[in-house]
């Protein structure tokens, strides 16, 4: 059996019967880019990439013509240099040329190493650096950005949308002819990707995964949005992170669906909605922030042709999902995966959703909650994945770090960092990052659960909960909060969200310190917890701060 029907029998079985589903094997060479897409798009007029920008102008591409397109820039490429095994830093955002540059650096056996172009110097330095780099394709107006970052000598700097000074200009891959080419004959095992963490808790982490664990991989995160082939997928995520590449990439085109990508520069609840059903969206991912902004919106037009609506990115609070279901008649199902991972855990299409859970492990990744003290299997504790049934959708480890990887796959288990506890049906039920929960009074505190009661108060946008330090209790939980338009920073504030908190929380869940702040974000726009534990410890923002017993109103 060829590697293409390899790869399509894994697939058909992943839509058809996933309870039947085991990873495949290939017993020889395997390359995504030539096995899989390249044989689906040849000939294809099916519209593989449809980007339309902020004024309603786009541009929709086949199969085929994508295709054809990375065929050129992957010739044009291999003629400055890339080969197999080299890192390509790309740095572009949602253009046709992000989606050429990775199928052809693929076809030539080359690494991607995709990065948000949000970046400045001393972060692309690093990541020039550890990815050991020797080529570059990025924006012309980024070009800036690495000057006087050191380089290995030869690197190639290439410029995407115009031209710079001592920059190749993307646009000669126009006239590279697009015939077929050669497969590069990587193996499961050759590396494909380097992705960087977001960093939220300390330097990022840069991740390795081969010419398997994602692109295959992903035949879960298929499975988990819904999408089918013929669908129409809009995924909120930046390019240069990992989501990015789950279902802006490889999801849809896995299931030879459609990419719909919305380019705005300011995002725009009612023109995203309007966008989704204008262009037929059928299944949609968004991390829970896009999702709350989308609810406190006017939701009354319908969902369109949306049949599948996921999130991720972040736990996915309760209340949204109520929402969601009262306005659209449609279940919003949350899931659970990492850079170093495709989706783990998640609510499947057609399964019972239970409030609350991220849902349960997806066939083929064998998770165990394992406790943080004892290394031993828990109903409570930390999210792991059993490495002596090691699954294809794991990384191989953190590039050039072997401290990072041995604590990470310490005990036989992959580590995520991430705790939750599991009920009798094996529904899992997110608690915290190992680092955020804490005790107050000697209770344990998961900030997730205040921080799902907060953001139901309309005034409340968006919360973060760390522990404040107390002379009584030791620490005491305290809210940060971004407040929605309309609301001001004042003393009634802070009384109504205290007063919801209090009528919501367990007596020692309460929350006794609250104050209002814009939150400290990655680049990716996850909340740096961190950053606010540092804070408090070194005494907070007290000017600025309400606590409950400022508030006689709270004792009655």
């Amino acid at each position: 059996m060829s590697a293409h029907d390899t790869y399509r029998a894994a697939r058909d079985l992943m839509l058809t019967d996933p309870e039947s589903f085991r990873w495949p094997s290939f017993a020889g060479s395997f390359n995504w880019a030539h096995d899989w897409f390249d044989v689906i798009a040849e000939g294809n007029g099916t519209t593989a990439l449809h980007i339309v920008e902020e004024d309603g102008s786009g541009r929709a591409y086949s199969y085929d013509e994508m295709r054809r397109r990375s065929n050129r820039v992957a010739r044009w490429l291999a003629s400055h240099g890339v080969g197999r095994g080299d890192s390509v830093l790309i740095m572009l955002g949602n253009r046709v040329e992000l989606w050429e540059s990775m199928l052809a650096v693929m076809k030539l056996g080359a690494v991607v190493m995709p990065t948000t172009t949000a970046l400045g110097s001393s972060d692309l330095a690093d990541r020039l650096a550890r990815g050991a780099v020797r080529h570059v394709v990025a924006r012309a107006e980024d070009a800036p950005k690495f000057e006087g970052v050191p380089k290995a000598e030869g690197t190639v700097l290439i410029a995407v949308g115009g031209t710079a000074a001592g920059w190749l200009d993307f646009a000669e891959t126009a006239g590279v002819p697009d015939g077929p080419l050669p497969h590069p004959r990587t193996g499961p095992g050759d590396r494909l990707l380097l992705y960087f963490t977001s960093g939220t808790t300390s330097r990022p982490k840069l991740v390795e995964h081969t010419q398997v664990s994602y692109p295959v991989g992903h035949l879960t995160t298929m499975r988990w949005i819904g999408v089918r082939p013929g669908d129409v997928h809009l995924n909120i995520s930046s390019p240069g992170w990992a989501k990015h590449a789950w279902s802006c990439f490889f999801a849809p085109w896995i299931a030879e669906a459609t990419i719909f990508l919305h380019n705005y520069t300011r995002f725009d609840a009612a023109a995203l909605l309007g966008q989704i059903r204008d262009r037929g969206v059928t299944t949609f991912c968004a991390p829970p922030t896009v999702w709350r902004m989308l609810i406190k919106a006017d939701l009354s037009g319908g969902p369109g042709a949306l049949r599948e609506v996921v999130a991720a990115g972040e736990p996915l609070n309760p209340e949204v999902v109520d929402q969601v279901r009262q306005q659209w008649g449609l279940t919003l199902r949350d899931g659970f995966g990492q850079t170093e991972t495709t989706l783990s855990v998640g609510n499947v299409p057609g399964a019972e959703v239970k409030p609350g859970s991220m849902g349960r492990p997806l066939q083929g990744v064998p998770v165990v909650l394992v406790d943080p003290i004892t290394g031993e299997p828990a109903e409570e504790g930390e999210i792991c994945v059993d490495l002596a049934d090691r699954p294809m959708s794991l990384m191989v480890g953190y590039y050039g770090d072997e401290e990072r990887n041995a604590e990470a796959m310490a005990g036989g288990y992959y580590h995520t960092g991430d705790i939750a506890s599991r009920d009798e049906d094996g529904y899992l039920f997110y608690i915290g990052r190992t680092d955020d929960v804490f005790k107050a009074s000697d209770y344990k505190i998961s900030p997730f659960e205040l921080e799902s009661v907060l953001i139901e108060h309309p005034a409340v946008t968006e919360a973060a909960v760390v522990p404040s330090p107390d002379p009584l209790r030791l620490a005491v939980p305290k809210a940060y909060v971004a407040l929605s338009a309309g609301w001001e920073p004042d003393r009634e504030t802070a009384l109504q969200i205290l007063r919801h908190a209090r009528e919501n929380l367990a007596p020692f869940q309460r929350i006794r310190r609250l104050e209002f702040i814009e939150l400290p974000k990655t680049v990716s726009g996850k909340i740096r917890r961190v950053d606010l534990r540092v804070r408090e410890e070194n005494g907070g923002g007290q000017a600025g701060e309400w606590r409950d017993d400022q508030f006689p109103e709270l004792r009655r």
